[in-house]
């Protein structure tokens, strides 16, 4: 299981954030199926939520990277019930999930929010290589989301990983060329991150796999 802590970061500047956050998870792709444990308000402003998947671990993660407002702690390991119940509690609350997935997420959201790193994200595990390994790619993929100008996203949330003949009707819509389509997404590395996403997913499951 992989659970999700992510805190904020700029509460005192642009207000809490968490209920707009969470309301954005609703078009995540591969989100709906892999959820375990639904994403939900924990503490002030703070989310908490735990999914089967790990590409929808680093969907979830990328998006909240995107925003430049969140730190962002992944947890790796077993979840279950305040009962004992192995797997997330049937009730879909917080309040009755338990396990050490839930303690390496805190150990690692917090981590993020006091690195010196650019880019706050941890990841923590019962196997600490692993753990480190799927941190060091989450964080240089990231890095490309981090870096994103308005711009640029303006163009990429029109397109779809993998679809082709997509530039000229994004060209179109946005009222440029498809040469400028091109152009932002090569700027913007969208192909390279979407061909390393898988590598920081596997790493994920071999961390959860230790």
């Amino acid at each position: 299981m992989l659970v999700l802590t992510i805190n904020q970061r700029d509460t005192l500047d642009a207000g809490d954030r968490v209920d707009a956050f969470l309301r954005s998870l609703g078009d995540a792709p591969g989100l709906a199926g892999a959820v375990a444990l639904p994403f939900q308000r924990a503490v002030g402003d703070e989310l908490i939520g735990a999914v089967t998947d790990p590409a929808a671990a680093v969907e979830v993660a990328l998006r909240a990277l995107r925003e430049r407002r969140w730190n962002v702690g992944i947890g790796v390991g077993a979840l279950r019930g305040a009962d004992g119940t192995d797997g997330a509690p049937s009730s879909g609350s917080l309040d009755d999930a338990a396990g050490p997935a839930l303690a390496h997420a805190r150990r690692a959201v917090e981590a993020a929010a006091v690195s010196t790193a650019r880019i706050p994200l941890a990841v923590r595990g019962a196997d600490a290589q692993a753990a480190a390994e799927a941190e060091a790619v989450l964080r240089l993929v990231g890095q490309l989301v981090w870096s994103r100008t308005d711009a640029e996203w303006a163009v990429l949330d029109l397109l779809v990983p993998g679809v082709r003949g997509q530039q000229k009707p994004a060209a179109d819509a946005l009222g440029i060329t498809a040469q400028a389509v091109s152009q932002a997404v090569q700027r913007a590395y969208w192909n390279e991150e979407h061909a390393c996403r898988p590598a920081a997913a596997r790493l994920l499951a071999l961390a959860e796999e230790g």
